[in-house]
């Protein structure tokens, strides 16, 4: 049974990372429901133990901020952001540090993958009007939001993941990683400055550039007061799922709008993607292969945050960074220094997705907008500027974390 365990957890795991199998048209969601299903149907992980395996504090924290986040989108809260950003920017150099500074500080609130497809379609706008190169704009808006996730357990999926399994405070790991991408978004902005010199030689910028769309003024309000909620109850210690679920909960009174139009927004795929490879990872342990992969992982992970951060880099870039994170939970609380490695493990695996092109959602995201408006964003061009900002990131990271 254990050989039957290991393969159909690779066979799941090698096809999240690809994003498909062969042939089929599944994508990483399907694979690991797929994946789950055929472990719990062989008596790998009875059912009720697989329900019991998924963290539901994971999988509510995702879902309010989805809904969070479709709501504000809705508002046109993204549009008057681009839109104050056109205002301030006199020169390239400007412009990329306010596309890196908004990319980075909303994405530490709303997710980043979530900043990379709101903004992405912005970006490309304002750039093309203001006959501007827009690849390295893009390439600063996906990086910034990647850099910028680290600072907050509502960052991206697996800081939540953090965050939930080692019960670190909102607040104290803000104060931990928040410096961490402060300094990274500098690195980025000195990096797209010489990796790009022609781009961001001095030379003014048009300041009346009309960006389209538009506002609702009332549920824009709504939303704003429903984020300061949340964020101040998070800062007061509130439980992060708790906090929240209620913002969610306040957006979703209304009168004037169907529940509707926001669940048909909200990724469900991505719901399923967590919940599924949650009773994946569950199943590692249930089916007698976890002894085995954590006696091998143990001593890798066991050696600071500099050794931490090298395999979780190296395992990102394998099952994708999600995964990675699942297959460290057992292992992390049995280090020597629990706490740090928790924070070197978000941290790792979220810079990692800058990379490569392939590293992390938010740049397929990119990605593919782009090249649906006719902009090419290529492998190769992506890694001219991202796998620098990665390197020096995870190494200003692993400095920070070992002081």
């Amino acid at each position: 049974m254990q050989t039957i365990t290991a393969l159909i957890v690779a066979i799941t795991l090698i096809g999240v990372a690809i994003g498909r199998w062969p042939w089929l048209k599944m994508n990483r969601a399907t694979i690991a429901l797929v994946g789950a299903t055929a472990l719990i149907a062989l008596g790998v992980i009875p059912l009720e133990e697989a329900f019991r395996a998924v963290d539901w504090n994971t999988i509510v924290l995702l879902f309010a901020m989805m809904v969070l986040n479709v709501n504000l989108r809705i508002a046109g809260f993204f549009h008057l952001v681009t839109s104050r950003v056109v205002r301030l920017a006199r020169t390239p150099r400007r412009l990329l540090a306010l596309v890196i500074a908004v990319s980075g500080v909303l994405s530490a609130i709303f997710l980043n993958d979530t900043i990379a497809l709101m903004m992405t379609p912005m970006v490309l706008e304002l750039a093309l009007a203001l006959r501007r190169n827009p690849l390295p704009y893009l390439v600063a808006l996906v990086t910034a939001a990647n850099v910028g996730s680290v600072a907050a357990i509502t960052g991206n999926p697996q800081n939540m993941l953090v965050g939930m399994s080692s019960r670190i405070p909102f607040t104290q790991f803000t104060l931990a990683l928040a410096p961490i991408a402060i300094a990274g978004l500098a690195v980025i902005w000195l990096v797209m400055v010489v990796v790009y010199r022609a781009e961001f030689a001095a030379a003014p910028l048009a300041t009346d550039i009309a960006i389209s769309g538009e506002e609702d003024a009332s549920l824009l309000r709504k939303s704003m007061l429903a984020t300061a909620l949340m964020l101040v109850a998070l800062i007061a210690g509130a439980p992060i799922p708790l906090a929240a679920l209620a913002a969610a909960a306040l957006l979703l009174i209304s009168r004037r709008r169907l529940p509707e139009r926001v669940f048909e927004e909200i990724d469900w795929g991505l719901l399923v993607f967590f919940t599924a490879l949650f009773v994946v990872t569950g199943a590692i342990e249930t089916g007698g292969l976890g002894r085995d992969l954590f006696a091998w992982m143990r001593p890798w992970a066991d050696g600071g945050p500099a050794k931490l951060t090298v395999v979780s880099v190296v395992l990102s870039n394998l099952v994708s960074n999600v995964p990675a994170v699942m297959l460290f939970r057992p292992v992390v609380p049995t280090l020597a220094d629990p706490h740090r490695a928790w924070l070197a493990l978000a941290m790792a695996t979220t810079l990692a997705g800058n990379l490569t092109l392939l590293g992390s959602v938010a740049n397929l995201i990119v990605a593919e907008i782009a090249r649906r408006r006719g902009v090419q964003l290529s492998f190769v061009e992506y890694l001219k500027a991202g796998m620098p900002i990665a390197i020096l990131t995870l190494a200003l990271g692993v400095i920070w974390l070992t002081r």
